[in-house]
């Protein structure tokens, strides 16, 4: 036996220490590192640069609901995959790994609840599900949370999130506008108002089918809000779009957008937009 054998197992052995892997976040705009646990508690919004991190359902219902008064509602069943669409994927195991994912049914959840003691329905697109793409299952979602908000003679918020609409159902996809745009009608014919919250990113097929129609339109700050992107507008106009084109900001001032509201303010402002156009939904 080597000196250096002799050595090493001479070493009482210390077994090595778990530490969280989740234990660090870092800001994707300026990189600093932040404590998970701070991050949470700040409604993951970096305390540096005031970057506002995308979140799911689940947080934003925790986060705008009075504690204890929300539930989710169901997801309305549909054809998962009418096309039989397949691209290096098929798309089942594209929808079965989202799922894993997220913990979601699909990309658009529901929630009734109070804000502030005001009942409403809270609609939320989750980014991190296909990229919020909407498909059938978000457009039956949208049009459940409006009849759920109808019976319940309260307002419906959305919280909107995607790339817009989802390729892998074609033009399934695209007559989701119509659906969504009658069942604001219907909301609409009901005296009840109808508030859009756009949040990074907002674009494609989600912001003209509903996105745009609301009779309040608020954005989180620095959010990216559009139709086509800014590529292609620039490629088909042959100019140079200005600086900060398509985020919340610029829309505010160009008159797309009511107000942007920073994400500690979202739950005291919508609370008091309820009470102004819908003095009724107190519970």
């Amino acid at each position: 036996m080597s000196w250096l054998t002799r050595v090493r197992q001479s070493i009482p052995f210390i077994a090595k220490r778990d530490t969280p892997e989740n234990l660090w976040h870092k800001c994707s705009a300026c990189g600093q590192m932040i404590f998970v646990k701070e991050h949470e508690e700040n409604q993951y919004v970096c305390p540096r640069c005031d970057h506002h991190d995308r979140v799911g359902p689940k947080v934003r219902f925790e986060n705008l609901f009075d504690p204890g008064s929300w539930t989710v509602l169901p997801s309305p069943e549909v054809a998962e995959d009418p096309l039989k669409f397949r691209d290096t994927k098929r798309y089942p195991d594209r929808i079965k790994a989202a799922r894993a994912a997220t913990g979601e049914t699909d990309a658009l959840q529901n929630a009734e609840g109070t804000i502030d003691g005001q009942r409403a329905v809270v609609g939320v697109q989750d980014f991190a599900f296909m990229g919020g793409s909407m498909g059938q299952a978000v457009g039956a979602a949208f049009l459940a949370g409006i009849r759920a908000a109808i019976a319940a003679r309260c307002p419906y918020i959305i919280f909107t999130a995607a790339g817009g609409a989802r390729m892998q159902e074609g033009i399934l996809s695209l007559m989701q506008m119509p659906k969504t745009t009658v069942a604001i009608a219907e909301l609409h014919e009901a005296g009840l108002p109808y508030i859009v919250v756009m949040t990074d990113p907002t674009t494609g097929g989600v912001t003209a089918s509903y996105a745009m129609l609301g009779d309040v339109q608020l954005a989180e700050p620095n959010a990216l809000i559009g139709f086509a992107g800014q590529r292609v507008i620039e490629s088909t106009i042959r100019e140079k779009l200005p600086e900060g084109f398509q985020r919340a900001e610029y829309l505010l001032d160009h008159g797309m957008l009511d107000m942007v509201v920073h994400r500690h303010q979202l739950r005291e402002r919508l609370a008091s937009l309820i009470g102004y156009l819908a003095p009724a939904a107190v519970n």
